[in-house]
């Protein structure tokens, strides 16, 4: 970076001090009450020199967050992709994005447990299950690479669920909702000291709704991205001594929807007198070959004249089982001994099994096969890409176990030197044997499963459409030993420093088959490393395993000028580990990647008769090695190559991620309160050298050389204002609070004329009546989207390999009403 650009970067982070933004307050008041976990220890949120952002369980409430998608669309330098389903989401953060078949570049913790792994075809797990955002303490996301602390390491930040402990209170409440799209929720925690040294917590969370997107294929289900999940948590805490306690958590989830499917939005063709339609041309100019020319043509010809009726939340879907299950249960236990006043002994285990099932149209396509190919064939479905479960197997059957001891520890006169050194250890693998996925890919199926197929595009000699049957399984060893220590030379300066040595390993089984169909119904097993005809997919296996062994570290110096001014300056290396792929197409594995970050911070508190706090970040990444993912199309100049549509994970060379964080909260008068908080972020592929792949053209990646990097917004900003009436606490607490979130546009794929996603404009209004009349009983109103804005989320990526485009929409105006009561507070 140069020197001027440096300076530009920080004198624009004082500027930005005249910028609105947004800090999430636990409360009114000045933030003193906010306490993080953000370095394994209670602190004062206005302390850690840290950029955070922080939710407790009314404001998530408020603003009706029940999956992670929600989450991102309130956070500053947050962002979720959501491609294949809701229960499928993965978290970016400042331009840090998870592609598929790779590990987590931003790490979900629970309860300090990083959420299980899980790894198919698609995506799953290292997030966070459906219905875990309810009786929480608070939600922390944290910004920047966490790699000393925490157990796994990460390039891009991490997000704390912290839930509620059991308490010495008999208490809890029953919520119920209900809302528009049939919504109904039901909640209720139950909080039991069964003596002064045991308690017991019990929740549970229900929700179902029906999906804003309406099916109009009549194949499938009746509507798409709808909800069905319930969530089960249990905990206790049991203090053994006065020094030593036992705090043990167990959750399940379970979630069975419909899962997602894109909307088609445009055709590569050219239209004359509007039917038919004549192929249109690839990125290069040259005109769509092959497959693409029929998808392009007879997805003109058969559907645009259908789609001019159709409205914006309209979808066509061809898979008759399309479906997306999850289920996850997880245990974790937590003993914490404090072997003397200066010492504490902390021990966290784990244990979590995941398992999804999926079946789903990728593309959104519902095309029958054209009269011309004979009337043995005319009007059979011809699907592009549909993905399937194997036979009585689940796409992912994964199992996490964690082990992480901690030592923390504090010595010196008035706590001069405080300090954690800790080990860590992961291991997940298999449940099963085997996952496994099938895929549809230019042929005309009526029963996947028995491969009831026809090959429309090919000959006997030279196929065209096949199934593939992809079997896969992963293992993952994680081992890191760490030490972070602050030294406070006085009360106004400190200087932070910790260093980690992370040992991963992960490896996999892959096995492909690709089934042709010479005669109709009749399937062929090839074995897709040597080509030999096979029925035993265990002659086809693959095995690659991929080691990296590197330290990370971080620098900070803090100054404190007054005791509510906080000054920090921070250096750190973020690492992310390689991962393997021998599933796919083409076997490949991916080397771990690395970030330098540079961070100068202020965070400010003040009081009076205008209270709040007011934190500001400026960061800047020199990104090396950065794993993207690429598209790959089939050469159709190969005679019969039967390569199918396919991504891989690459190394780019570098990246260049800086920007401003804003985040503040005030409140200037007794029951007035405005949260705010503001994005700037500029992201750059410095360079990239695409690899060659055998029976594939020249690979595309989702970002271009000189443009910014998937899913990263220059600007995001988001607005809270709330009100709360002064009113006897006889009448209750009435409150009003509107949200307003301003993203702007965005890359989602680099290789689509529909690849930038446009801005969004976002306005979500609450309600609450709080104590109605004195009584226990909580009344509020929720509305999210209320301008009923129509924005996609992310794009299908297939305009010139498949000759038409897709787009992920998001959510309509979603409201409702919730009613609570609460005992024993």
């Amino acid at each position: 970076m140069k020197s001027s650009e440096r300076i530009g970067l920080f004198v624009g982070t004082a500027l930005a001090a005249l910028i609105p933004a947004l800090a999430q307050a636990q409360d009114a008041g000045n933030g003193s009450d906010i306490i993080v976990t953000a370095r394994r220890t209670e602190e004062r949120l206005q302390d850690v020199p840290i950029s955070i952002t922080v939710f407790n369980q009314q404001q998530i409430a408020e603003r009706n967050v029940v999956s992670a998608n929600d989450l991102a669309a309130y956070t500053p330098s947050l962002s979720s992709n959501s491609r294949f389903g809701n229960d499928t989401s993965s978290f970016a953060i400042r331009g840090f994005v998870q592609e598929a078949q790779t590990a987590p570049s931003v790490a979900v913790y629970f309860a300090d447990v990083v959420a299980p792994r899980a790894q198919d075809s698609l995506a799953g797990g290292n997030n966070v299950p459906s219905g875990s955002f309810f009786d929480l303490q608070n939600v922390q996301v944290l910004k920047g690479p966490q790699g000393t602390l925490f157990g796994r390491n990460t390039t891009g930040g991490a997000v704390l669920l912290v839930p509620q402990k059991p308490t010495d209170r008999l208490e809890g409440y029953v919520e119920g909702s209900v809302g528009n799209y049939d919504m109904k929720r039901g909640q209720a925690v139950l909080n039991i000291p069964l003596s002064d040294t045991f308690k017991v917590r019990l929740g549970i969370d229900r929700m179902k709704q029906d999906g804003y997107l309406h099916n109009r294929s009549g194949i499938g289900p009746k509507d798409f991205n709808n909800t069905d999940y319930v969530n089960v948590r249990a905990s206790v805490v049991a203090d053994l001594t006065p020094d030593l306690e036992n705090y043990l958590i167990f959750t399940y989830a379970k979630s069975k929807t419909n899962g997602n499917v894109p909307r088609l939005t445009a055709t590569n063709t050219q239209t004359l007198g509007g039917v038919p339609c004549i192929p249109g041309f690839a990125a290069d100019g040259s005109p769509i070959q092959g497959a693409g020319q029929l998808l392009s043509s007879t997805v003109c010809a058969q559907q645009s004249p259908r789609f001019a009726t159709y409205g914006y939340y309209d979808v066509e879907n061809s898979n008759p089982d399309a479906h997306l299950d999850v289920e996850q249960w997880q245990v974790i236990n937590t003993t914490t001994w404090k072997s003397s006043d200066s010492i504490t002994i902390k021990n966290i285990a784990s244990y979590a099994e995941r398992r999804q099932n999926q079946s789903a149209n990728l593309f959104g396509d519902n095309i029958v096969v054209p009269s011309f190919f004979g009337p043995a064939l005319a009007g059979k479905p011809f699907g592009y890409v549909n993905v399937f479960n194997a036979p009585n197997r689940d796409n992912t059957s994964q199992y996490t176990f964690t082990e992480e001891l901690q030592l923390q520890g504090h010595a010196g006169d008035n706590d001069k030197l405080v300090y954690q050194l800790g080990a860590y250890f992961e291991r997940s693998a298999p449940i099963a044997k085997w996952m496994g996925t099938r895929t549809s890919i230019f042929a005309s199926c009526t029963d996947v499963q028995n491969l009831q197929c026809a090959d429309i595009l090919g000959t006997p000699t030279a196929p065209g459409g096949f199934v593939q049957e992809t079997l896969t399984r992963y293992y993952f060893r994680n081992i890191g030993f760490y030490g972070q220590a602050t030294y406070k030379f006085n009360d106004q300066l400190s200087l932070t420093g910790g260093i980690r040595y992370t040992i991963d390993k992960a490896s996999g089984d892959g096995a492909v088959r690709t089934f042709l169909f010479p005669v109709p119904n009749f399937a062929v097993p090839i074995c897709g490393i040597n080509g030999q005809v096979t029925p035993d997919p265990d002659n086809c296996v693959v095995s690659l395993t991929q080691k990296s062994s590197k330290p990370t570290w971080l620098i900070d110096l803090d100054y404190k000028p007054t005791p509510d001014t906080l000054l920090y300056a921070k250096y750190a290396r973020g690492y992310r580990q390689g991962n393997v792929n021998p599933s796919n197409t083409l076997p490949i594995t991916a080397d771990p990647e690395k970030v330098d970050t540079y961070e100068l911070g202020a965070k400010v508190t003040f009081r009076g008769s205008v209270n709040g706090y007011f934190n500001i970040a400026g960061f800047y990444n020199d990104f090396v090695n950065q794993q993207l993912q690429v598209s790959l199309t089939p050469d159709p100049s190969i005679p019969g190559n039967r390569a199918s549509p396919s991504a891989a994970i690459v190394n780019a060379g570098k990246s260049r991620i800086q920007g401003i964080e804003v985040e503040t909260m005030i409140s200037p008068v007794e029951g007035l309160r405005f949260n705010a908080g503001y994005t700037y972020l500029k992201t750059k592929l410095v360079s990239y050298s695409p690899p060659s792949f055998a029976g594939f053209l020249t690979p595309t990646a989702s970002s271009k050389v000189g443009g910014d990097l998937a899913l990263s917004p220059h600007h995001k900003l988001s607005i809270t204002g709330a009100y709360t009436l002064p009113l006897d606490e006889s009448i209750g607490r009435i409150t009003f609070g509107a949200t307003y979130t301003y993203t702007s546009s965005q890359i989602a794929s680099a290789d689509s004329p529909f690849g930038v996603l446009p801005s969004t404009n976002l306005v979500n209004l609450n309600a609450s009546w709080n104590g109605i009349a004195g009584t226990p009983i909580d009344l509020s109103l929720f509305a999210t989207n209320v301008t009923k804005q129509k924005y996609p989320v992310y794009v299908g990526g297939t305009f010139y390999s498949a000759g038409f485009e897709t787009l992920l929409i998001g959510p309509p105006r979603i409201y409702g009403l919730r009613m609570r009561y609460t005992f024993g507070r």
